[in-house]
């Protein structure tokens, strides 16, 4: 039997083509230059998401006009193919428009993960297959291993760079197809003294900080503009139904916030839940915000066997409900049609509808799918 090669094909490198994700950034440059370098059949493919004119000079935004000049550039001193695909009217319709429409229902949107699921992990790997590559690789920081029922996420060596909280929709059949090749490093100081090995300009780019379609990190202004009207003023009020203040628009305020409430005075108060349709900001004590019970819906699930037979008692898991949180231990209750309630044996604060509730194995570091956290 032939060996395997780095990628895990039974052929050597030079007949494996694999099609990089390339955003201009250092870690998907370094994936590409990497393979170049190991004598793959690379073609690196920059996804033009949105209308990067305003964003020319802008660190930190993906996939804006110099991070392509990047990928570019890149491509031609290693040696292989690069293009550019507009994927502007995808992004917008599967992407952007939803971002806007959560947002306006009081939810907490993340774009990042539906741009994974719905434009990388859909669109552009119909694209790589398109070009009779092999697989598709991307500069995500995770693991992927080989396990006795195929391929399985793992999270990253780096616990600060692991991504696995943005990537929990990706399913068997697309695990099967990808590759993370960064995964094992330890840190990034790896990462970008490999960049300077192969003597690459963006070794020392800087990490994208922001939403690329969104400047400087202003939800509220991206929402006006994609909805012009949507910052509709209304009360803010306590948990006893008494009126406190007036706010300027519920598209301000997310689950968990105590600056900028403009009600100063007395116990700290904490935005605990946005009632959109009646533009209330509802708030109270610090206390309000400890949840035990979350509803999800949307499920994927790459674990062991089907979700729904789920053991007596649900899935013990450990479960992360924002990507800056550690795994905490949570039972998961399936409750038929992709949906389940998870119990968090310890309560978590500023639990927010619209952010993912991702799934792990009680130990080790096996990612096991996950949700859409919805309201209680």
């Amino acid at each position: 039997m032939a060996k395997l090669n780095s990628l895990g094909f039974a052929k050597p490198p030079a007949s494996t083509r694999v099609v990089v994700a390339m955003s201009g950034g250092v870690d998907s440059s370094v994936v590409a230059a990497s393979l170049a370098r190991e004598g793959y059949d690379v073609v690196g493919i920059t996804l033009q998401l949105y209308d990067h004119g305003a964003a020319l000079a802008k660190k930190g935004a993906c996939c804006a006009g110099r991070d392509i000049h990047d990928a570019r550039r890149v491509a031609a001193e290693m040696g292989f193919p690069h293009y550019v695909l507009d994927y502007e009217n995808r992004f917008r319709e599967a992407v952007v428009e939803e971002f806007a429409d959560q947002y306006l229902a009081g939810a907490t949107p993340i774009p990042c993960i539906r741009c994974n699921e719905r434009v990388k992990f859909r669109d552009l790997m119909a694209t790589a297959r398109e070009l009779e590559a092999d697989c598709l690789a991307t500069g995500h920081y995770i693991q992927r291993r080989e396990g006795p029922a195929g391929a399985e996420m793992h999270r990253a060596a780096d616990p600060a760079r692991d991504q696995s909280y943005f990537l929990f929709t990706t399913t068997r059949e697309q695990l099967d197809y990808l590759r993370f090749p960064l995964g094992h490093l330890k840190s990034k100081a790896q990462t970008r003294a490999m960049a300077e090995e192969f003597g690459l300009a963006v070794a020392g780019k800087p990490d994208s900080q922001d939403i690329c379609f969104v400047p400087s990190g202003n939800y509220a202004a991206v929402i006006e503009k994609l909805r012009p009207g949507a910052a509709e003023p209304g009360e803010i009020v306590g948990l006893d139904g008494r009126v406190l203040g007036r706010h300027r628009g519920v598209i301000h305020y997310t689950i968990g916030q105590r600056r900028g409430l403009g009600i100063g005075g007395g116990a700290p108060l904490y935005v605990v839940r946005l009632e959109a349709e009646a533009r209330r900001v509802i708030v109270g004590p610090r206390a309000a915000l400890a949840t035990r019970r979350i509803p999800v819906s949307g499920i994927n699930w790459i674990g062991e066997g089907d979700f729904g037979d789920a053991p007596e008692g649900g899935w013990e898991a450990a479960v992360k409900v924002r990507s800056t949180r550690p795994p905490a231990p949570a039972r998961i209750h399936p409750r038929g049609d992709g949906a389940a309630e998870v119990e968090l044996m310890d309560p978590e604060e500023g639990v927010a509808p619209g952010q993912a509730c991702v799934f792990y194995a009680p130990e080790g570091s096996r990612v096991l799918g996950g949700g859409w956290i919805g309201r209680a």
